[in-house]
């Protein structure tokens, strides 16, 4: 937890860094890349972002929180309201996406392509 600056600015960015997935940085281990937080004119922190390679799994878990149950234990329908919100986000231009959220939701590639094809039609 990051001790300098405002207590209460931290405690209001606690939601976005969940929702991001990132780390609150002390500003004595800002390391190149960390975005830094300046507060009255003083550098109190940073925020660390994680690899990209973490995005697919960030976003199936803030589906997850949103639908309230994981994936794999969603209904059909359900399933497809969360394959809906997952290609809104993006997810799905991602590398091995389809095959990442098909095992996640305990279903076939191709049921999560028909997914996507009514989606997008």
């Amino acid at each position: 937890m990051m001790t300098e600056g405002d207590p209460e600015l931290f405690k209001a960015l606690e939601p976005l860094l969940e929702a991001i997935g990132g780390d609150p940085i002390e500003p004595d281990d800002i390391e190149s890349g960390d975005i830094a937080l300046e507060w009255d004119g003083v550098v109190v922190g940073a925020v660390r972002l994680p690899p990209l390679s973490h995005a697919l799994q960030l976003l199936v878990s803030r589906i997850e929180t949103e639908m309230g149950a994981s994936l794999g234990e969603l209904d059909r329908v359900e399933k497809q309201i969360a394959v809906r919100k997952l290609d809104e986000q993006g997810a799905f231009l991602l590398r091995k996406s389809i095959e990442y959220v098909a095992d996640v939701m305990g279903v076939s590639r191709i049921t999560i392509y028909n997914y996507l094809n009514a989606i997008r039609e």
